[in-house]
């Protein structure tokens, strides 16, 4: 008498999509996967990829199984396809990971298999969301304006300056954090404008478009028929194509004069030097102003001969402070 042959133990397909790309995008080997499974399930009647399988011809049962129905439903050589929801159907996995690793029950082929991916940048949208939720229901963040963030914009920038110094890469990637929370914060903000009082409302998508399209026209050496074989090559098209969009009167317009004081001196320094104008440097004897005049000198020396007056200041600052604890640390010993 002939030993009966073991039942197949089947297929069991987990299969995912990453909820930042559009319902419906799916990768082929998923549509595959679904259009010949024996049985798609979903525990979600909500899932918003239904609409797309069904219009598909994908007929998706709504059954949340347990480990074992589900292995036992896949006998007999069957597939069964399981979307998983955006809590991930922990029971069901786990479930199934207990009766692997018994070693008691023959089990279906295990497959996990992501219907889409995640886009660079994805997690942006994370962002956006986390914010508008933020904005909503935070009795602080839901009250804050322009204004009042203002001074988080400028102290966030500086930290992000400490970070690039101190070369810490853990610290740099939080300081970007903080410094890319600002612009969505704002944007959110300007979301809310009525329009009534003169201020349209915008939002990050504008916010994004605006410098997209910036960077493309600024950029015709990359976007289009232009050349530029050095950097000296690209800031030249670069000056030369803000002057058109910007229409200026004075090389001194858009320098932003709540700057640093060395800062804005090399700045100026640096629109004066690009524009080859010949301008005197002021003078005094004697007071406040002839050290500013003083201070003003040796910033324009430095923008000239290629250093960042301002780096170099803070450079030598952090030296000195070294050197305070170091005495500070032989008065204490």
């Amino acid at each position: 008498m002939n030993a009966e042959a073991p039942v197949e133990p089947g297929r069991v397909v987990l299969l995912t999509a990453s909820h930042r790309v559009a319902p419906g995008l799916l990768s082929w080997p998923a549509w595959q996967t679904l259009h010949t499974a024996d049985r798609v399930l979903c525990a979600d009647a909500e899932h918003p990829q239904l609409p797309y399988l069904r219009e598909a011809g994908v007929a998706v049962e709504i059954a949340a199984p347990t480990a074992q129905e589900l292995v036992d439903g896949c006998a007999g050589g069957r597939t069964a396809v399981v979307l998983t929801t955006g809590e991930g159907d922990r029971a069901l996995t786990d479930g199934l990971a207990r009766m692997a690793g018994s070693g008691r029950v023959r089990m279906p082929d295990l497959e996990l298999l992501p219907g889409s991916y995640d886009l660079p940048g994805a997690r942006l949208l994370d962002l956006v969301q986390v914010m508008d939720r933020i904005r909503r229901e935070c009795p602080w963040s839901s009250q804050q304006t322009h204004k009042g963030l203002a001074k988080y914009g400028i102290e966030e920038a500086y930290e992000l300056v400490e970070a690039i110094e101190d070369g810490d890469r853990d610290e740099l990637r939080e300081e970007l954090g903080d410094v890319l929370l600002q612009v969505v914060f704002h944007a959110r903000i300007a979301q809310e404008a009525s329009g009534e009082e003169g201020d349209e409302p915008f939002s990050i998508d504008d916010v994004a478009g605006t410098i997209v399209d910036k960077l493309v026209h600024r950029h015709p050496h990359v976007f289009g028929d232009a050349r530029a074989e050095t950097p000296e090559d690209v800031k030249e098209h670069w000056l030369r194509t803000k002057a058109i969009e910007k229409q200026r009167e004075s090389v001194t317009d858009g320098v932003p004069l709540g700057q640093p004081g060395l800062a804005l001196a090399a700045k100026l320094a640096g629109r004066v030097r690009t524009a080859g104008l010949d301008v005197e440097l002021p003078t005094a004897e004697g007071g406040d102003r002839a050290v500013g005049y003083e201070l003003l000198a040796m910033a324009v020396r430095a923008e000239a001969e290629g250093h960042d007056p301002e780096a170099a200041l803070r450079a030598a600052a952090r030296a000195y402070r070294d050197a305070i604890r170091a005495a500070e640390a032989t008065t204490r010993d």
